[in-house]
């Protein structure tokens, strides 16, 4: 028998809907019981306003919020990861704390009071992340956070992957991007400095400015087959590194990250023959 809703809809077409929309609410649309406020449009909330919803002690920033925040000085954006692992790719801006000693792997935890060094004001907003939806080290440090005294503590729980998914490209360090640079040979190094003879030649590396991105995808300088290949991208500058970081990561790749110094700073890297 079809049974036809209030609104003159079948009930499968209703169903139908209402599973479509569902995603949308959990990602936006959802308000708390206690503050009863219009709903908005099923469809009209942004992407990146999204949060897990998590019933947490601390609660979480969209990536819009993280993204204001890092524009924000007052505001201390914290990884929660290893240094290692921090070295390897963070979001721009964001400071890494050393773990607390004698854990294991699995409950590797930001050691708190490194942060009162760090962070003396316990009045400070504080932002913290890790590797993603199912990492639980953001929530561990947080909850530290909130016991040496912190009062303004979120967490960014959508983390690493879901920042370079919508757009962030990440930063590299020096050391981290010299090893990559000598042991992961599935890597691509971008050198995106300025065309210049006088210039020395960096080893395996691909010559591509930030305007160069879209002519890049053509002519076989980027890895049109594999659009998860890392990328490592370097100039004279962090700005110009970043710039074409940024080009590169608007051309639907996602595990790019740059340098925030001068290929000056990086000899390992210089050709042989070419200093």
């Amino acid at each position: 028998m079809t049974i036809i809703g209030p609104l003159g809809f079948r009930a499968s077409a209703l169903a139908r809907v209402v599973a479509l929309c569902a995603p949308l609410v959990l990602i936006g649309c959802a308000t708390p019981a206690s503050k009863p406020v219009a709903m908005p449009a099923c469809g009209s909330a942004s992407i990146l306003d999204g949060t897990l919803q998590e019933q947490e002690a601390t609660p979480e920033v969209t990536t819009a919020e993280l993204r204001a925040a890092l524009a924000d000085p007052r505001v201390a954006v914290l990884d929660a990861r290893p240094a290692e692992e921090y070295a390897v790719s963070h979001i721009p801006g964001a400071r890494s704390v050393p773990g607390k000693p004698g854990l294991a792997a699995a409950l590797y935890t930001a050691d708190a009071s490194e942060v009162r060094r760090m962070v003396p004001d316990t009045s400070t907003p504080v932002i913290v992340y890790c590797n993603g939806l199912f990492c639980g080290r953001s929530k561990r440090f947080a909850a530290d956070l909130v016991k040496a005294g912190y009062a303004n503590v979120r967490r960014y729980q959508l983390g690493i992957p879901t920042w370079r998914a919508l757009g962030g490209v990440t930063q590299v360090e020096k050391a981290a991007l010299v090893r990559l640079w000598s042991e992961d040979r599935t890597s691509l190094l971008v050198d995106a400095r300025d065309a210049d003879r006088a210039l020395p030649a960096l080893e395996r590396a691909t010559r591509i400015t930030a305007l160069e991105v879209p002519k890049a995808k053509d002519d076989g300088r980027l890895p049109m087959t594999d659009h998860n290949t890392r990328i490592l991208v370097v100039a004279e500058s962090g700005a110009k590194a970043r710039a074409a970081a940024d080009a590169i990561v608007h051309g639907a790749f996602g595990n790019v990250s740059f340098f925030d110094g001068s290929v000056a700073e990086l000899p390992e890297l210089v050709a042989n023959g070419a200093k």
